[in-house]
């Protein structure tokens, strides 16, 4: 084989496929979208971004703070592009989703080594060096394929998406403009509830209607994108302490902090959409304008994507997978994105950055490289291929992941920046020996 075939434009998939032209190696990927839709993506564009506008923390002294970190020092086209549309979001990393995916989409369409396939891939090439990056939301016929060449059982959990609202629809007049703590710039529109109409929205909450699953043979949610209204049958005050909770805020209007806020985040570069963090549904759409609006802030909000909910497919990695992110019966065969069980865009696109440089090395006949544990790449692999656990779920990057300190600090801040310092020296340690890889300190 002349090329490495990459199969998916997610996130996983571009990041592979850009580590692969950085070592001079010609790629062919395949993207079924616009042919065939997925039904949460909305564009044809690579790496589009289904859920949340928001790569979560910046900061080294949060886990995947430091992820983005090491992948920015690892060259990722990911990251690159992520700060180059990035938009006000306090403490976070949130960008323009249409600006991100179209500059990835121009990008890998103007390299000379990308070849960019728009067909479904119904079955695994049978040789080659061959990257499966095809996310949660596979065809049937390639996740029978793969389902029949593993010999494993498939696990799924649901996964969510949040409305988004015109800004102009929004009453300013009961909403205001602030980050937690005041950390950062102002970048959160928050709109409060008093303990009454909090009442009022969690009771109509509660009985609203929601959608039928055709796919639902069980709710099995990943708690970090657990739907509203699932979160509010937990009882009265759980939404209290999640995407609802009040700390940290000061209504500049009564000077006091709110019984319940909800946050807006900014979704486009103009400013002109706002999304409804945390506020993952199932609600039929009706419904979700119906009870959303009993948010006094959000009274007459004009909703140009209700949120929907979508199937989301996994292998068991712990008994396929090595930690280079190779098949164990086949090694020139890699799988990387949330089909392997990481959560989360960055986590995604961090398994197809180590598969891309894996798969590299493979094709230019080197041994695929295993990153150090006390790396947020490597914790975060070897987590997700450590055989000697029992259970797998999919998971976001911690450091409750990481190897413990040998001195931690008793403060947890200190301690999360121990961690994020001890992380970058090996890694850069890491790069210095393996010349193929290429740190920007």
């Amino acid at each position: 084989m002349t090329k490495v075939i990459v199969i998916g434009g997610g996130l996983a998939g571009v990041e592979a496929t850009w580590q692969l032209v950085r070592q001079g190696i010609p790629v062919e990927l395949f993207e079924m979208r616009p042919l065939c839709s997925t039904g949460a993506h909305h564009t044809g564009f690579l790496g589009e971004l289904v859920c949340s506008n928001s790569l979560r923390a910046i900061d080294i002294g949060n886990a995947v703070g430091l992820l983005k970190e090491e992948m920015r020092r690892l060259s990722s086209l990911v990251m690159e592009v992520a700060l180059e549309t990035r938009l006000p979001a306090g403490g976070a990393l949130a960008v323009d989703r249409l600006e991100f995916a179209a500059t990835i989409t121009e990008t890998l369409e103007n390299h000379p080594l990308v070849s960019i396939r728009r067909e479904e891939v119904r079955e695994l090439p049978k040789k080659g060096i061959v990257v499966v990056a095809s996310g949660p939301l596979t065809s049937t016929a390639l996740a029978s394929d793969i389902g029949a060449l593993l010999g494993e059982e498939f696990l799924s959990f649901f996964d969510a998406a949040a409305p988004i609202v015109t800004k102009e629809s929004i009453d300013l007049s009961r909403a205001f403009f602030a980050s937690r703590y005041g950390k950062g710039e102002a970048d959160y529109l928050n709109c409060p509830l008093t303990e009454e109409e909090y009442e009022r929205f969690f009771t109509a909450l509660c009985s609203a209607e929601r959608q039928k699953q055709n796919f639902l043979d069980k709710e099995s949610f990943f708690e970090g994108c657990m739907p509203i209204e699932h979160m509010a049958e937990r009882g009265r005050d759980t939404m209290l302490f999640g995407p609802l909770k009040p700390v940290g805020l000061v209504d500049p209007q009564t000077g006091k902090r709110p019984f319940a806020v909800v946050q807006l985040r900014q979704d486009n570069r103009a400013g002109t959409l706002y999304n409804l963090v945390g506020f993952q549904t199932r609600l039929k759409w009706g419904e979700q304008k119906r009870v959303f609006s009993l948010i006094p802030a959000l009274a007459k909000a004009e909703f140009v994507r209700f949120g929907v909910m979508h199937r989301n497919t996994f292998i068991n990695s712990r008994q396929v997978l090595a930690p280079t992110l190779q098949y164990h019966q086949r090694k020139e065969l890699f799988f990387a994105g949330q089909f392997t069980g990481v959560e989360g865009y960055v986590e995604s696109a961090a398994s197809g950055l180590v598969a891309g440089i894996n798969a590299g090395r493979a094709f230019r006949g080197f041994e695929p490289l295993v990153f150090p544990i006390n790396t947020a790449h490597g914790a975060l692999l070897n987590y997700i291929t450590d055989a000697t656990l029992a259970t797998f779920q999919p998971m976001n990057v911690t450091f409750g992941l990481f190897p413990p300190l040998t001195n931690p600090p008793r403060d947890r801040k200190q301690r999360n920046l121990a961690y994020g310092q001890r992380a970058l020296q090996e890694l850069a340690d890491f790069c210095d020996k393996n010349i193929a890889l290429t740190c920007v300190l």
